[in-house]
């Protein structure tokens, strides 16, 4: 499998992503998912708790974009109290969103975070992109058999970079040791 699907951090939320964290790490800049990564599946527009935690981040100089494979009126709607950049019908594991945000806010790859819930899409696409891999648990919802399947697949690369890279997950939780 090889580094294509290895994220560089593994977290239990995006919530749990720091400005701080982002910044010690160089990251100047983060690509976003929506789906399971800042809301529930199909959730027309985000929570507070994401307007809170992106404000959190551009309050500490870090440019936040939106990328999703979701249709173009579901991005807008969802984006339409965030007012960032965003990309949809990206074709994630495609780099053409990563490299699109990179352009829009001058950063270079290395300098971005791709921050998701899936390995064959998010992760893959941070990899091909060479941008940082942030994957997060996704949020619960009742899947349907192809997110199942998917799931399935993932599970044993998530359980390999648990194993091999304790300390690279959920750093959130071992802040404090």
């Amino acid at each position: 499998m090889g580094k294509c699907f290895s994220p560089d951090w593994y977290f239990a939320s995006a919530f749990d992503i720091t400005p701080d964290f982002l910044l010690s790490g160089g990251i100047k800049a983060v690509v976003l998912d929506i789906d399971n990564t800042l809301v529930t599946y199909g959730d027309a527009e985000p929570t507070e708790k994401v307007i809170k935690w992106i404000r959190s981040l551009t309050d500490a100089g870090i440019k936040a974009a939106i990328a999703s494979n979701n249709k173009e009126e579901r991005v807008n709607i969802f984006n339409k109290k965030l007012g960032i950049f965003c990309i949809s019908k990206s074709g994630k594991p495609s780099t053409r969103a990563v490299r699109a945000a990179c352009a829009e806010f001058s950063v270079s790859p290395r300098n971005t975070a791709v921050i998701g819930d899936q390995i064959f899409t998010d992760v893959l696409c941070a990899n091909r992109a060479g941008a940082v891999a942030i994957l997060t648990v996704p949020i619960p919802y009742n899947e349907n058999l192809f997110f199942r399947f998917k799931r399935s697949l993932e599970k044993p690369i998530i359980n390999k970079f648990r194993k091999k890279h304790p300390e690279k997950c959920f750093p959130e939780r071992n802040a404090g040791k």
